[in-house]
């Protein structure tokens, strides 16, 4: 009889929505933060592994460039004037395809915020 009277005790309500409350905040914070980050960095290695000679590209560093050659972990670049540079892959950020997505929904949201 004491035991069933110390669990009763212990399990009140206020400790369940403690509870319940971490465990939501918990899936908030995955689904608004940690899923869609993994999504781009999915999409931007997969963007990387693909690359081929002549796609025009964007550094991290701002550097815009033509492929020349792809290797396994770095590509040629070439610049203006014919200037040919070596940067690993890890440091492309957009590819044209993907800037002129990014731009198509920049022009389409300013386009539907005005009407």
């Amino acid at each position: 009889m004491k035991i069933e009277t110390l669990f009763l005790a212990q399990s009140n309500p206020m400790g369940m929505m403690n509870i319940f409350f971490i465990v939501a905040m918990i899936a908030v914070f995955y689904f608004f933060m940690i899923r869609p980050q993994n999504k781009k960095r999915k999409q931007l290695e997969e963007m990387r592994n693909t690359l081929k000679k002549g796609d025009h590209v964007l550094t991290i560093g701002g550097i815009h460039g033509k492929v020349a050659e792809v290797k396994e972990t770095t590509i040629i670049l070439q610049v203006e004037g014919g200037v040919k540079i070596k940067v690993e892959k890890s440091a492309v950020s957009l590819d044209s395809s993907t800037q002129l997505n990014e731009e198509t929904a920049k022009h389409a949201a300013m386009g539907n915020s005005s009407k």
